[in-house]
């Protein structure tokens, strides 16, 4: 018996539905019962019947599963796997700047703490988010944390105002034009495919701006045979796995996310094998109400 009949075996046994995002390695994607962006997994976590929920990401992902499931028991991949993003936003950021504009709608990016998020009127992810701002009644929009992404918002949204965090992930912030520029040198037949977390002068030389499962769709749905890609590395997989005959490569090898990668096969095996003895998330009844309002009101509202 292989690792991924071991793991089927396991899920099976302790009632466990395997949640993973494309940024994870492919191994891991392989052994997943659904994988998809922050938006896909918000709403596939919504509905799953499993009583378990294993979470093959990072810790707002998880979060997340449990305040929209409450009552089931999540787990994480690997529990050290964190969001340097979301560490750059507080509840107290938030209330001070709800102090200096206080007709502001507080649009809370997904890769957020559930702190963060019991604080916001209403989250977003990258393929969502410009559709969401545009049916908010207030006119005034503090968006965090990313400030990447609120950019990109606020050019799709011109009728908005918006007020910047300085928020940013480091695994998109280290593709620059100047990389983009050499890749384009390399294979000058590519389309650049880019995720709005990556800085406006990446945006601005690219072909096609969406969320991971924007790209996907895109390179899935284009005819052409080269493809740079200005994400994580990850989601590499599920392109190759759709596109046979079809090449992407990475603007920078560097472009991976440390704390998605901590998450292994080895690692989903022994958790399933060992579930009673993990450490499940645990959230506070009043955070989780909190908390569950503005990614309940993202999923109406993104609809």
């Amino acid at each position: 018996m292989d690792k991924y009949e071991k793991i089927n075996k396991l899920k099976c046994e302790k009632d466990t539905v395997i949640l993973a995002h494309y940024y994870v390695d492919g191994a891991v994607q392989k052994a997943a019962d659904f994988v998809g962006d922050s938006y896909a997994l918000a709403k596939k976590a919504a509905g799953v019947s499993q009583q378990n929920i294993l979470f093959a990401g990072v810790s707002f992902m998880g979060e997340s599963a449990k305040l929209l499931n409450p009552g089931k028991h999540v787990y994480m991949a690997d529990p050290c796997a964190g969001c340097k993003m979301a560490d750059m936003v507080t509840p107290n950021d938030v209330k001070n700047i709800k102090k200096c504009y206080p007709d502001a709608a507080v649009v809370c990016y997904v890769n957020s703490t559930a702190a963060v998020k019991a604080v916001s009127d209403v989250c977003v992810t990258s393929s969502n988010a410009v559709r969401v701002v545009r049916k908010l009644k207030e006119k005034q929009i503090y968006f965090i944390p990313d400030a990447h992404l609120a950019q990109f918002v606020a050019k799709e949204a011109p009728e908005k105002e918006f007020i910047f965090h300085n928020g940013y992930c480091p695994t998109h912030q280290q593709i620059t034009k100047e990389g983009l520029l050499r890749a384009k040198a390399a294979h000058p037949g590519a389309l650049t495919l880019s995720h709005p977390e990556c800085k406006e002068e990446i945006l601005a030389l690219s072909d096609f701006v969406g969320s991971t499962a924007d790209i996907i769709r895109f390179a899935r749905e284009h005819e052409a045979n080269e493809y740079l890609v200005a994400t994580e590395t990850g989601v590499f997989y599920q392109l190759e796995q759709e596109n046979p005959g079809k090449e992407f490569f990475p603007v920078l090898k560097e472009q991976v996310c440390p704390d998605m990668k901590l998450i292994t096969l080895d690692k989903l095996e022994y958790i399933l094998g060992h579930l009673d003895t993990q450490q499940e998330i645990i959230l506070d009844g009043e955070l989780i109400d909190k908390a569950k309002k503005p990614l309940e009101r993202m999923l109406l509202l993104a609809e």
